[in-house]
């Protein structure tokens, strides 16, 4: 998802009109392989402070502490975080700096963060977004529509956040965290979501009227992303149990990956 997405916007979003040819570009794939490189760092740390909430949550999805020992996922963590810094210092000093910052950022959500209310959330939901704009940053041309995109980014990922805590509530609420959820309840969470939701919608609503997008674009914005999301707000005001919030929260990630998909469409 993080290649596809900043492929599309060095091809989309940077140039009027597709540029396939930009992707020719080595330094992109640098870019791109410095940010897969800390994002991988970022899901090892994670789950290197997370192996007891884990065994709760998604016993039989644990990897570290039980096939893979906790030196050398941290070995792992070490060497990736350190070779994003390494790719995006080598780019230019404004990348290397975004990638030191999403570094910290994910070594203190995984540490601390997440277990704050709503700060982790917003916390992954801006490097979401910052994906994105690295991007634009690194070529000097950002521009009003990758700052759209880097906002759809931003709420449908702080969406997600919130749904996946509700999700986890059980291993969390295990272990002292004060996530929106294990604070306000199941139900003080859901009326967080009815706002962000409508934000969101409201957001896709404003862009797909604007004079300058095509019918094209429209209806495929409407069908395969606004549509979508009503549906989440009618299954999330019946959803109570831990299996309709992974459904919600995979919903998510269809609604993100047709939104990014709609790029080609510009």
């Amino acid at each position: 998802m993080i290649v596809l997405s900043q492929a599309l916007v060095q091809a989309c979003l940077l140039a009027p009109g597709l540029e396939w040819h930009r992707l020719l570009d080595t330094k992109f794939w640098v870019l791109a392989l410095s940010t897969v490189c800390i994002a991988a760092a970022g899901y090892i740390i994670n789950d290197y402070y997370d192996i007891k909430i884990d065994a709760i949550n998604k016993p039989e999805r644990l990897l570290i502490g039980r096939r893979i020992r906790r030196r050398k996922a941290m070995f792992a963590h070490l060497i990736l975080s350190g070779a994003g810094l390494l790719l995006g210092l080598l780019l230019s000093i404004p990348v290397g700096l975004i990638n030191l910052g999403a570094v910290l950022l994910l070594w203190g959500y995984s540490a601390r963060l997440k277990k704050m209310l709503l700060i982790g959330n917003v916390v992954i939901a801006l490097l979401s977004a910052s994906m994105l704009l690295i991007v634009a940053v690194y070529a000097d041309e950002l521009n009003r529509i990758t700052l759209g995109y880097a906002t759809f980014a931003f709420l449908i990922s702080l969406i997600r956040e919130i749904i996946k805590d509700i999700e986890d509530m059980k291993g969390d609420a295990s272990f002292e965290c004060r996530t929106l959820p294990i604070v306000a309840g199941m139900r003080g969470a859901k009326l967080v979501l009815y706002p962000l939701v409508a934000v969101f919608q409201t957001f896709v609503i404003i862009v797909i009227l604007h004079p300058a997008s095509s019918l094209l674009f429209d209806g495929y914005m409407v069908l395969l992303v606004l549509l979508p999301s009503v549906w989440l707000i009618v299954k999330l005001l019946r959803a109570d149990r831990k299996r309709d919030f992974t459904y919600l929260s995979n919903l998510n990630k269809l609604i993100m990956f047709t939104g990014i998909l709609s790029m080609l469409l510009l």
